[in-house]
């Protein structure tokens, strides 16, 4: 994309550890979006590149004004270095609130820096992939009046252990004709293992960020409610959710091996719900969702990097307005 750069930051608080980033200044840079800037937020599993189709497609959407754009990978993922701060005597480093001050550290540092205008003076529109969303919703109550706007591409469920979502076969309750046609109980127990395995809180991971207080930070999908925005504004909110038909089709045919009636019976509902709740986190007017993403899994921007562009240029758009 013309005019990007990309570079690493070392943090005040961080000092031997870079960031890698990727700057794109605003189009014209004196324009009616030269004082917002787009925060792309990745997952867990997926690094910043992720996004960068989408953020390609969107200099080709937007022929006349484009914000100035931020993608970055975080300590311990990607291009970036591990946290400095984490211990080495355990699997567990920093949660999602050393996170959040990362990032505001690190969007501080680079408008001042790369785009000559203090963080304060800008509007901040988020987008972001699973894990991304809790992080941006904890962004926005702790630095309440920056956030313009929010995309959510199938939020992770913050307030999930993963595992919960399914019944439990040793339960004195549990009744295996309640099961999906064609799935058993030895089904189920498989595919509860393999999401304790892969998604309950207390798994480590590679980027050693802590998700085990997480649950606590955000109990409810549909609580608390975003602040407003810069100027007292009614911040604008997309929430987008998997496709369930897809999903559970890559649940199957990708590396868990998980049978889609299990996940269309306990996952997809559950998922469905979470997303439900989410949009009443802002003002009803302001709020589009929850929109399902045709033929995409849980990492939309991967599935459909068009999609993704189209829904931010739609929320451009309203900015502007």
């Amino acid at each position: 994309m013309a005019g990007r750069r990309d570079l690493s930051i070392v943090l005040p608080s961080k000092p031997g550890a870079a960031l890698r980033c990727s700057v794109t200044p605003p189009r014209p840079p004196h324009g009616p979006l030269a004082a917002t800037l787009v925060v792309f937020i990745n997952g867990l599993l997926l690094p910043a590149t992720s996004f960068e189709a989408s953020h390609n497609l969107l200099q080709d959407l937007r022929q006349q004004h484009l914000p100035a754009i931020i993608t970055y990978d975080r300590y311990g993922q990607g291009l970036s270095d591990p946290d400095p701060t984490d211990d080495p005597d355990t699997p567990y480093g920093h949660d999602v609130r050393a996170v959040v001050d990362d990032l505001h550290q690190l969007l501080t540092r680079l408008t001042a820096d790369e785009l000559a205008m203090p963080l304060h003076r800008m509007r901040l529109l988020f987008v972001a992939n699973s894990i991304g969303c809790p992080i941006t919703r904890l962004y926005a109550a702790q630095h309440p009046g920056s956030v313009a706007g929010c995309l959510f591409l199938d939020s992770m469920m913050a307030n999930s252990d993963f595992v919960s979502l399914f019944p439990d076969p040793d339960s004195p309750d549990f009744d295996p004709a309640t099961l999906p046609a064609d799935t058993s109980v030895d089904d189920l127990r498989t595919t509860i293992e393999k999401y304790r395995a892969m998604f309950h809180p207390t798994v480590p991971n590679r980027e050693r960020l802590d998700r085990r207080n997480l649950p606590d930070l955000l109990p409810l999908a549909h609580a608390p409610k975003l602040p407003l925005g810069p100027s007292g504004r009614e911040l604008l909110l997309t929430v987008v959710g998997h496709d369930p038909d897809e999903f559970a089709r890559q649940g199957q045919t990708g590396s868990l091996s998980i049978p889609v009636a299990l996940t269309n019976a306990y996952v997809n509902p559950a998922w469905r719900a979470y997303n439900s709740g989410l949009v009443q986190i802002a003002d009803c007017d302001h709020v589009k969702g929850p929109v399902i993403a045709s033929n995409c899994g849980h990492f939309i921007q991967q599935d459909d990097p068009a999609f993704v562009a189209r829904e931010l240029c739609e929320l451009l758009d309203r900015l502007e307005d």
